[in-house]
């Protein structure tokens, strides 16, 4: 058993949230009992993932979207009314960390993607809330082709991505921003890159990629994004000794 607000410390200082202009609040956005023994990990918090955790006994739900975003209509009506009645009920805390789990160098989404895909991250780039949240890597050698680009993606997220062939031959580099990152691949062509890989695709995009000389590839907002809440459960887990279970909600998008 650890204490909630020990775990909540840990993560702010390993994420550094406070230094994202995030879309939404970081760290804690529902508090329940101080006491954790298990820690369950969801990409997007929803009615069906609390439901799940609470049947679970979970203590705290881990997600990279919680619940609370800057625009959003802020009364406590429908979907958020249930979701707030669920926890609060269950005295069971949400904590959520999304652009830090974006751009964290091990434990993050983009960096994760990099190495599952046999790249070796070098820098980062894309800049949002202020701070630079994609990864670019590279492959060691001569590089790939385009196609084992894809089926390596399709792979690692278990599912086809949509691809936008417009790049070299052979893939030496490539620049990764997942989730709704399709505006960044602005940024990889201003970097030189070969190909480029994000979540959500968008209309725009293919031909300004392969008039840009680059390879487009969106392999799903969701997909792109279950890695970096599943480890930083395992870091806690590993941390903390408690209990990590991962819930995936499938999600097509």
């Amino acid at each position: 058993m650890a204490a909630l607000r020990a775990i909540l410390e840990e993560l702010d200082r390993l994420l550094e949230p406070e230094t994202f202009d995030d879309y939404g609040p970081n760290g804690l956005q529902v508090q329940g009992r101080p006491e954790v023994e298990h820690v369950v990990t969801g990409v997007s918090a929803s009615v069906e993932l609390f439901e799940l955790a609470i049947e679970a006994q979970a203590d705290v739900v881990l997600t990279h979207h919680g619940i609370f975003w800057d625009r959003d209509d802020r009364r406590v009506i429908g979907p958020l009314q249930r979701r707030l009645r669920l926890l609060l009920a269950a005295d069971v805390s949400l904590a959520a960390y999304h652009l830090p789990l974006d751009a964290h160098p091990t434990l993050g989404n983009n960096a994760l993607i990099a190495k599952g895909i046999g790249a070796t991250p070098t820098a980062q780039f894309a800049p949002a809330g202020g701070r630079e949240i994609g990864w670019q890597a590279a492959f060691d050698g001569d590089g790939i082709t385009p196609e084992d680009l894809v089926a390596r993606i399709a792979n690692l997220t278990s599912r086809s991505p949509l691809a936008f062939p417009g790049g070299p031959l052979r893939v030496r580099t490539v620049g990764i921003v997942s989730g709704g990152g399709a505006r960044s691949v602005q940024d990889a062509v201003a970097n030189g890159l070969d190909a480029f890989v994000t979540g959500e695709p968008a209309e725009w995009a293919r031909q300004f990629a392969r008039e840009s000389g680059i390879h487009f590839i969106a392999a799903g907002h969701h997909a792109t994004e279950t890695f970096g809440v599943r480890a930083l459960g395992d870091w806690v887990a590993e941390r903390f000794a408690v209990k990590h279970s991962y819930i995936g909600i499938e999600n097509p998008v």
